[in-house]
């Protein structure tokens, strides 16, 4: 019999400090079957990955616009690594036209 909420995947994200330390109940990750693995940069493949989600892209089901936080310009660099720093913008995209 399947319970609700059974089984899965955690998986972290993001590159922590190298203090970073977090707590995780083993009897939770036990009694719901999980498995907890990490994931640096999404472990993409990009040869295999990236024309995969070029195509979702092209069919509208990966909306890629609405991932992007800002488009600056190039002068505007260090101003834009703290906002990354102060968590303020996710993706930003350099533009290098005037």
């Amino acid at each position: 019999m399947h319970q609700e909420g059974v089984g899965g995947t955690t998986v972290t994200i993001g590159l922590p400090s190298p203090d970073a330390r977090s707590t995780i109940a083993p009897l939770g990750l036990t009694a719901e079957a999980r498995t907890f693995v990490g994931s640096y940069l999404g472990s993409a493949v990009p040869s295999r990955d990236i024309p995969v989600y070029l195509d979702l892209w092209r069919q509208g089901k990966l909306p890629i616009e609405e991932l992007i936080s800002d488009r600056i310009k190039l002068a505007d660099i260090n101003e834009s690594l703290d906002k990354l720093a102060d968590g303020k913008a996710v993706r930003q995209v350099i533009i290098f036209e005037d």
